[in-house]
């Protein structure tokens, strides 16, 4: 649940009101990537994904996306521990297809800037009327294109600070 602050008698302005899609409108889910010089390609997923699909994903995106930010033999691959990600097979893909890894432990959000860039990105996609997938779909695309270099940016030159932070919580969770 999220505070709302507005002047008293005013929660029925349409300034204030917060449009929703009623019926289960949908989701997507959606795999993207980010370096310092930006965001590389968006990938819609559709159904359960297992670490077969998992691996079609990458092979479909992340060597273009690479070469779009020009980073090709230069990364660093990080990925959060979701099962489909360090499954055998995936791990044994990377291997042979990632110049390089970040292995993060299990739990440790903090750590990915990415998930801060899919929290801004949620931010920018709930301000928009959408009122199915398309739509969404739609929307995402947009808003996905609308990200900066400056944005990304800022969030990879986060991660020393982001260490340093998780370090001094001792692990415990911090404000990124």
């Amino acid at each position: 649940m999220e505070k709302v602050w507005r002047k008293p008698n005013t929660e029925l302005q349409q300034k204030n009101l917060q449009p929703t899609v009623k019926h289960g409108g949908g989701n997507v889910m959606i795999w993207g990537c980010m370096a310092y010089n930006g965001v590389g390609n968006i990938a819609f997923i559709d159904n359960i994904v297992n670490a077969e699909k998992y691996i079609k994903v990458l092979r479909n995106n992340l060597s273009k996306s690479a070469i779009k930010l020009d980073i090709n033999e230069t990364y660093y691959f990080q990925q959060d521990n979701d099962p489909k990600h360090t499954a055998r097979k995936t791990k044994q893909w990377l291997l042979y297809n990632v110049p390089r890894q970040l292995i993060t432990p299990p739990q440790s959000p903090d750590i990915n800037p990415i998930e801060n860039l899919w929290h801004l990105l949620d931010l920018q996609i709930r301000k928009r009327k959408i009122s199915n997938k398309n739509d969404l779909k739609k929307v995402l695309l947009e808003e996905w294109s609308k990200i900066s270099t400056e944005t990304t940016r800022k969030l990879i030159e986060s991660m020393p600070k982001r260490l340093e932070a998780i370090i001094e919580a001792k692990g415990m969770y911090t404000k990124y």
